[in-house]
């Protein structure tokens, strides 16, 4: 079809806004402060394949995963028994997945009869059953352990909700009211983007649309071939590594061999370290992930996310591997650590070809902390909370203080909410001065915060990377201070581990210093007078 660039455009944007909608829907309508504070959610939306065709600037994490989702749903269930006004929940890993706790919502678009496209949207359930409350088991050897797994089933039809189907979830989980309001604001998402697409379908006519479609996969994917096509043509090879995955008290290494060859890049996983007893690894569907946002992030930041950005983009993940481990081996905390240690291994690969783009390692962590109370009335109050830290410094600047990076795009819960709806009060929030490593360019500095518990008994379950290998400094530059958890600071302190659950009580504080970003370019090269800044802010911290 001969698409008139303004109409194009028009369908565009409309679909970007209906992404957009959908994630502001959630963050409204959740009753979790987990969902409509800290919006740890995506939207997107798919053609009737099951291609991305348009997202929301939501979590590139979850993004990522759900250009899979749909198409790995369709393998499951035939398009004949899909009908109008059903919406779809799924947790499972295997299905275009990543963990548990992040439940996604697929409804299918009808037009005239006709299946023309999908909407789904991605909540992370603040608990979803399993061993701790939280649903983050360190100690987890299996996905069992690990909480509720939901293969695909209709929750909501056209007739309403489906009480029983709905029921049967519920019943496994901690915070049954809170997570029934974040699954029907799921189910409102959906229904609101379907309406915004039938009235696009019904303006446009079907023909024109699905040209559309076809038209913004074609430019997206000749966009990227053209910035791959703009590198040199070569192989380089990086590394990082995980603390630990829990269990095992040893390093898990990430390896990937790149390869440009014209106008396509290959991402080879060979080497990586076998698959782990602990809740560490993750799906082939996560490294995609990791490398599509790496790529995007590097070489191709204005290049429109759907199917065809990312068809120049090869990956290979041996089976077997962290990266893609058998369905039945625990996988909470590699969604969101694991799956940033493949991006720092990509950027160390690819810091000789772009040096002046890269930048050195920083928070790539969610950083998670997780307190569950019993409340008097039985009712379970679960706080997950996420934790920045220094941005890694670049050939161009210092790097930020107490943010988040790369994959991780969720805001911190403010205190006046926390010490609203828990029983724990914040004592302190700070810069940790001196964090940030020396270099040309200094590393950003994380920062100090003190949780004081109030509840006579409380769980704390830590899942976060960067306390033992720290983020690296680049060309010359000093590495960061790592993540730091103790309770009770003072003679009787002890340290948390990175990966761990702990019994709390009244009175307990808990400090968490986070990391800071590594340096970039020899430390000597740096200008005397921030030299000296640094050291004066070093010796007030």
């Amino acid at each position: 079809m001969n698409l008139h660039p303004a109409t194009l455009e028009v369908v565009r944007n409309a679909l970007y806004a209906i992404a957009e909608e959908m994630s502001v829907i959630v963050t409204r309508s959740a009753r979790s402060p987990l969902l409509k504070e800290a919006g740890d959610l995506s939207s997107a939306l798919t053609d009737a394949e099951g291609r991305l065709i348009a997202q929301g600037r939501d979590i590139p994490i979850h993004l990522g995963v759900m250009g899979f989702t749909v198409k790995e749903f369709l393998k499951r269930v035939p398009r004949e028994r899909l009908r109008e006004g059903d919406v779809w929940f799924l947790n499972l890993p295997e299905v275009g997945g990543n963990h548990l706790p992040d439940v996604k919502a697929v409804r299918p678009v009808f037009v005239g009869g006709r299946l023309v496209a999908f909407a789904i949207n991605l909540a992370h359930w603040a608990d979803i059953g399993g061993a701790v409350p939280g649903s983050y088991v360190p100690s987890a050897t299996e996905c069992y352990q690990e909480g509720l797994r939901i293969a695909p089933i209709p929750l909501f039809a056209a007739d309403g909700p489906q009480r029983d189907a709905i029921d049967l979830v519920l019943a496994n989980l901690r915070g049954r009211d809170e997570r029934e309001g974040d699954m029907f604001a799921q189910f409102a998402a959906n229904d609101v983007a379907a309406r915004r697409l039938q009235e696009l379908f019904a303006h446009h006519g079907g023909d024109t649309i699905g040209a559309c479609f076809e038209r913004l996969h074609a430019e997206s994917e000749t966009q990227m071939r053209a910035a791959i096509r703009a590198l040199p043509d070569g192989v380089w090879e990086g590394e990082d590594w995980v603390d630990d995955d829990g269990v095992d008290d040893r390093p898990i290494r990430i390896h990937v061999r790149v390869e440009i060859a014209g106008d396509q890049a290959r991402f080879d996983f060979t080497g990586t370290a076998p698959q782990t007893r602990g809740p560490v690894n993750t799906t082939y569907y996560i490294a995609c992930s990791a490398v599509y946002y790496a790529m995007k992030a590097l070489i191709a930041p204005d290049v429109p996310p759907n199917d065809g950005c990312y068809r120049p983009l090869h990956v290979h993940v041996p089976p077997g591997t962290v990266l893609s481990a058998d369905p039945d081996r625990p996988v909470v905390g590699g969604n969101h650590e694991t799956s940033q240690r493949v991006v720092d291994a990509i950027i160390k690969a690819l810091a000789p070809v772009l040096p002046d783009r890269v930048i050195a390692g920083g928070p790539t962590t969610s950083g998670v902390l997780i307190f569950g109370a019993r409340q008097p009335d039985g009712r379970w109050a679960i706080l997950y909370e996420v934790h920045g830290g220094g941005e890694g410094a670049t050939a161009a600047k210092d790097g930020a203080s107490a943010v988040r990076v790369h994959m991780s795009n969720v805001m911190n819960t403010p205190i006046e909410v926390i010490e609203g709806e828990y029983p724990i009060m914040v004592e302190e929030q700070a810069l940790r001065l001196g964090s940030g490593g020396d270099g040309a360019h200094r590393g950003g500095l994380g920062f100090r915060r003190a949780y004081r518990i109030l509840a006579p008994e409380l769980t704390l379950t830590s899942m976060l990377d960067r306390r033992v290998v720290p983020p690296y400094g680049l060309a010359g530059g000093r590495d960061g201070a790592p993540f730091r958890i103790t309770l009770n600071p003072g003679p009787r302190e002890r340290v948390i581990r990175g990966k761990e659950t702990v019994q709390l009580a009244a009175n307990d504080l808990v400090v968490i210093e986070t990391c800071g970003g590594g340096g970039y370019g020899p430390p000597a090269e740096r200008p005397v007078d921030l030299t000296a800044r640094d050291r004066a802010e070093d010796y007030r911290g």
